[in-house]
């Protein structure tokens, strides 16, 4: 009889989730991937008693073609029964995935494979492709395999031919889980890139699995659900959680780009109760819905994460829920995540607060988190009782770096001691986060997000914050967004708004700047903001479509003035 016991938590292994869903509920839907082809929607499906069997007997194959325990594997393969199947068969041989977003260009991408040095490389025939032309991996990879249609095909580096690895299944031949002690290595995230240099963050077990209990104690996710998972991460969550996962045929990368007729199409066809979606898609599918009258009747939970949703996005994309069903905003980074939430309904009464330069309330921390406020500095920190004997340690209200503690916080970059070092503060036995953002904690403990510290515009006068200040201006109803830069004249620094304009708004440049300059009068923060320049398209990432490369503006900026 195979009965599967619960491991200690201190030496885990995610995969012991589906473990325990093949045998509690072997025949249900773990995952549903569409495709699209000439209009017509189709739907591969797994259980999770066939997806673990697939993911031990990939996990079988992986050891005999010699990747082992230990060794790292670049993934780079589309959302598919094979992406599930083999990121689970990585995690149970105990092979540590490399995971990028391949929206983070060529020389990115690169430059983290030089960085994490794979052994093994896995991807689709378009991944080879460019490994071959843009030498990722050269130096270390020994082992290649390319993932196409329902088989695995294997070559060694540097050969031509590629030789078939045979996988077979059902072959009750259980695999034997390798588990790791608390803070060991099982993976390595890499960062967008969007708000600095990517850097991979070393993921634990430990850390996956606080990710879990806060989905399901926070979020209250229930075996038995049904995800709409546009995010390829997010979505292995699924299966760890009892939850289907169902995977809309869309580039994850680009969700600007999504059909929202195939994403309402999978949500009803599997009457999926909970939705994962960034900001961009929120927006995106909030003017579809509009548009076309459209009701999502089966959602129980909306989880946005990644960026701030706009209210206005959040308030339009709210009228095809019902009304007991909100958007859940959730706060962190890809070092954290989950810190905080709040929910769409307290959220849109914070309206006011944020149109007058208060900053965007984020929520408070979900269990297990601890959010504090520093002095905002450029110093490394090595240890928390610095902060502590110190006066860096701010009180509630007051604006300074954002910190955090909790079992899902990182503790380490991979291969990047100074960026560990001016991101971390060792507290004891655990570490603490420095998310490079600002904010503060109100007198009720929310937490109200200010902007990057990297994009505070500091002048001779005062200290200007991005996001209480561009919240002001974005007021104004032929604004659609703008970003504070600042820029050098003759070595003193001036704050310049840079403005994107709603498209089809008609104005003359001086009417709309002699308004915006009467706006930012009436607030502290923004009295002092006098030079307005008007841009036609923002850069922004191409993941959330709302992270604004201030860097690039303010280059733009300089050069305008000059």
């Amino acid at each position: 009889m195979n009965m599967f016991k619960e491991p200690d938590l201190n030496k885990a292994n995610l995969c012991r989730h589906l473990k325990s869903a093949a045998i509690q509920t072997p025949s249900n839907l773990a995952v549903a991937v569409q495709k699209s082809h000439l209009s017509k929607l189709t739907y591969d499906e797994i259980d999770f008693k066939t997806l673990n069997e697939k993911s031990d007997a990939i996990a079988h194959a992986l050891n005999g073609y010699g990747i082992k325990q230990g060794m790292k594997a670049v993934l780079m393969v589309t959302p598919s029964i094979d992406f599930f199947a083999l990121t689970f068969a990585l995690f149970k041989a105990g092979i540590v995935p490399i995971l990028v977003d391949p929206g983070m260009g060529v020389k990115n991408l690169k430059q983290c494979f030089i960085e994490s040095k794979p052994d093994a490389f896995i991807g689709i025939p378009k991944a080879h492709i460019a490994r071959k032309l843009f030498s990722w991996g050269k130096s270390t990879v020994k082992y290649v395999l390319t993932v196409g249609g329902n088989e695995l095909l294997s070559g060694l580096a540097g050969q031509m031919t590629l030789n078939r690895l045979v996988i077979k299944y059902p072959s009750n031949n259980e695999y034997p889980m390798v588990t790791l002690a608390d803070d060991d290595m099982s993976a390595i995230l890499f960062t967008s890139g969007s708000t600095g240099v990517p850097k991979g963050v070393v993921y634990s077990h430990k850390m996956f699995e606080a990710q879990i209990t806060a989905l399901k104690n926070d979020y209250k996710i229930k075996p038995g659900e049904r995800d709409l998972a546009t995010f390829p991460l997010f979505s292995l969550f699924g299966p760890a959680l009892g939850m289907a996962s169902i995977v809309p045929d869309m580039d994850a990368s680009k969700p600007i780009s999504a059909n929202p007729k195939y994403i309402f199409s999978a949500i009803e066809k599997y009457q999926c109760s909970n939705l994962f979606a960034n900001p961009a898609l929120i927006d995106l599918l909030g003017q579809a819905g509009e548009q076309n009258n459209h009701k999502l009747t089966s959602l129980k939970r909306v989880i946005s994460a990644g960026a701030p949703a706009t209210l206005a996005s959040i308030k339009t994309f709210s009228k095809m829920l019902n009304n007991n069903v909100e958007v859940l905003n959730s706060y962190g980074a890809t070092e954290s995540l989950p810190l905080t939430k709040i929910g769409s309904e307290a959220l849109l009464k914070t309206t006011k607060v944020t149109d007058n330069g208060g900053g965007i309330c984020v929520g408070k921390p979900v269990e297990g988190v601890v959010v504090d406020i520093i002095k905002i500095t450029e110093d490394n920190i090595q240890d928390w009782g610095t902060v502590v004997n110190t006066d860096l340690l701010l009180q509630a209200n007051q604006i300074g770096e954002i910190v955090v503690k909790g079992p899902m916080v990182s503790s380490a970059y991979y291969e990047r001691e100074c960026a560990t070092k001016s991101a971390k503060i060792q507290d004891d036995k655990i570490v603490r986060h420095r998310m490079g953002d600002l904010g503060y904690l109100d007198n009720q403990g929310l937490l109200w997000m200010c902007g990057r510290k990297a994009h505070r515009v500091e002048t001779d006068a005062e200290v200007l914050f991005s996001i209480p200040c561009e919240r002001i201006f974005n007021t104004h109803k032929a604004v659609k967004r703008t970003a504070l830069v600042g820029v050098s004249n003759n070595s003193v620094i001036k704050p310049v708004l840079c403005i994107e304009l709603n498209k089809g708004y008609k104005i003359s440049k001086s009417v709309l700047f002699d308004e915006l300059k009467e706006i930012g009068a009436k607030f502290d923060q923004t009295q002092n903001i006098s030079n307005f320049l008007i841009h036609p398209d923002f850069p922004v990432d191409i993941r959330h479509n709302a992270k604004i490369f201030r860097e690039k503006l303010a280059v733009w900026a300089q050069n305008k003035k000059n």
